[in-house]
């Protein structure tokens, strides 16, 4: 078997364009890859366009390892966001192939279940005006859809420090949030890089008291001796990793013994034995692995059938219930949250299967999404 094409297509969303990839064989069975670049969907397009041809035409798609070796080693350049997410979009389409060919879901050929559900918890549902009432009647119908564990970013547009009133109205905020699940709901707290490490320090003993499960990247992902900073004075789990791209990358935070919790995304990571291999890694240091997953139903599906495999997984991030419909309609076959799980995915492959008349009615958006803008949690990004 050999690749004889790569066809790329954009779904737009509301601030979000997702990028889908499919890779063609000679024996007529087509791989469906996926990744989702902020702000950037023009740079993976065109790293796909050079890396294609140079790479990944006449390929065995069977031969991922020495594929995503070839990709990473060959173009003589340090790997970095664009192309790692280009390697994964290629290399998810590539064991999407492999499943069909063998009938078998993708799960079972990276070692096979080590679990029979997917604890999931969701993301973007709070986009509502940023008082406590709203994000607890958001907070409520994320419960009311089956959703166990949910998670959220209180903090507005908060850049290294908050003033006082602000300070105030977060722990508001996390506290309608928690009224209004209950104590047997997880809560988990985004802080998205947003903060100097004494900020972070004291928003999270004052965030203690509502016992969140993690606080998330609670400071710039560039220096980890002030992550490790962090996490020696907060007694809450500290979790990190969406913006680390490599493996390699992932040394020192090991290392250091700055996380409890890593949060790779597969789909700017390099692709899902990339993920395997750092999720082992991660083991030896006691660390779980929490997906990050801003993705669509593809990329969704390839996070399942990793964590189906893998033993020290946590939990998955979920954002496609609380997204347009068109989002999920636009590769049908992921399984529903039921009582806050997935169940395993189905095959052969990924179980998806990209609709491209939904993809067709739904063109790229020219969007900007600032995490650090007013009311950016609407999740309406602005028009370019």
């Amino acid at each position: 078997m050999r690749i004889v094409d790569v066809k790329t297509y954009v779904l737009g969303t509301a601030w979000r364009n997702l990028t889908f990839v499919e890779v063609h064989t000679d024996e007529g069975i087509t791989g469906v890859g996926e990744a989702r670049m902020l702000n950037h969907t023009d740079a993976l397009l065109g790293y796909l366009a050079e890396a294609v041809p140079n790479h990944v035409l006449g390929r065995d798609p069977f031969q991922i390892e020495d594929l995503v070796f070839r990709m990473m080693r060959d173009d003589y350049a340090r790997p970095d966001y664009v192309m790692m997410s280009g390697i994964a979009a290629i290399e998810i389409a590539c064991w999407d192939i492999m499943g069909k060919a063998l009938g078998l879901p993708v799960y079972q050929l990276l070692g096979g279940a080590v679990r029979d559900r997917i604890k999931a918890y969701a993301n973007g549902w709070y986009t509502v005006e940023r008082t406590p009432e709203q994000f607890a009647e958001a907070a409520r119908r994320v419960v009311e859809r089956g959703y166990r564990a949910l998670k959220l970013d209180p903090f507005g547009a908060g850049y290294y420090e908050l003033d006082l009133a602000e300070k105030r109205r977060v722990i508001a905020l996390v506290e309608a949030v928690r009224d209004a699940v209950g104590p047997e709901v997880e809560i988990l707290i985004e802080m998205h890089g947003r903060f100097n490490p004494a900020t972070a320090i004291e928003m999270a003993r004052l965030l203690e008291p509502y016992q969140p499960s993690w606080i998330e990247e609670p400071v710039p992902p560039h220096n980890l001796a002030a992550l490790k900073k962090v996490a020696e004075q907060v007694r809450i789990p500290v979790a990190t990793g969406e913006r680390i791209h490599t493996r390699y990358d992932f040394r020192e935070l090991f290392e250091l013994q700055a996380a409890d919790i890593i949060q790779p995304d597969i789909t700017h990571l390099g692709g899902l034995l990339e993920t395997k291999k750092l999720a082992a890694w991660a083991d030896a240091y006691y660390v779980l692995v929490a997906p990050h997953n801003v993705c669509g139903p593809v990329g969704t599906a390839a996070n399942l059938h990793l964590a189906a495999c893998t033993t020290n997984f946590k939990i998955q991030e979920h954002f496609n219930d609380f997204a347009e419909a068109h989002v999920k309609a636009a590769a049908p076959g992921v399984p529903e949250v039921v009582d806050g799980y997935f169940p395993l995915p189905k095959g052969p492959g990924l179980g998806v299967q990209l609709d491209h008349s939904v993809v067709a009615q739904h063109p790229r958006r020219r969007v900007f999404f600032n995490l650090f803008a007013e009311e950016w949690h609407r999740r309406q990004a602005e028009r370019g």
